[in-house]
């Protein structure tokens, strides 16, 4: 029994070290550029190891791809816990701003979405899915959050989710913009605070 345990703990270690070198030569080489023998030599195990845990390069990059969605966990939580405070609104939103800023222009984000999106038109499904899981998942738990500031009188809202969709758009079009067209974020914590303060001065300007 205990070696059978030791066995599956090893197993265990070795599929994390499969997937984390997977992710670091995907986001360095692309899908296209990017061989099972690279994810071995990385992983520091054999080839047949990979194909043991994974079956093809497909099958891997998929898992890579749906399993960052879980990261965005900690975001969407804080989407919901906006306090319900009237004098205190436009402070709590920008805070909630920065923290949703600071998250989307990760480095390791902006190159996960440069790779789906260069990867589209081969797994579209599979774009579409990490969308729905993550991003749009984001915006619905935004909405709610919204719904239930108007619905207590703070803010005037006919669409709760094309108002998440304004809010997000306010505050990542500039740094997601300028960092998918350069390939990495181009913005300080400093320049990220400004958009974030902005955005939601102009998102109040409107729904408030």
């Amino acid at each position: 029994m205990e070696k059978e345990l030791m066995m599956d703990s090893r197993s265990v270690r070795k599929h994390e070290a499969i997937r984390e070198a997977a992710t670091s030569v995907f986001l360095d080489k692309g899908y296209s550029g990017t061989s099972m023998d690279d994810i071995a030599k990385l992983a520091a195990v054999s080839k047949q190891t990979v194909y043991k845990h994974f079956e093809d390069k497909e099958k891997l990059f998929a898992e890579i791809v749906l399993a960052t969605t879980d990261r965005l966990d900690t975001t969407i939580d804080l989407l919901t816990d906006i306090p319900t405070d009237a004098s205190n609104l436009e402070e709590n939103l920008t805070r909630l701003a920065r923290q949703f800023l600071t998250t989307l222009t990760h480095p390791q984000v902006i190159q996960l979405r440069r790779l789906i999106i260069a990867n589209a038109d081969v797994f579209p499904d599979l774009g579409a899915e990490w969308y729905e899981r993550g991003f749009e998942r984001g915006l619905a738990t935004l909405a709610a959050t919204f719904q239930r500031l108007a619905d207590q009188g703070l803010l005037r809202i006919d669409d709760a989710l094309l108002a998440a969709n304004h809010f997000s758009g306010l505050l990542l079009w500039i740094p997601v913009n300028k960092a998918m067209f350069t390939g990495r974020p181009q913005d300080t914590q400093a320049d990220l605070d400004r958009y974030a303060a902005a955005g939601t001065r102009v998102f109040l300007a409107a729904y408030r």
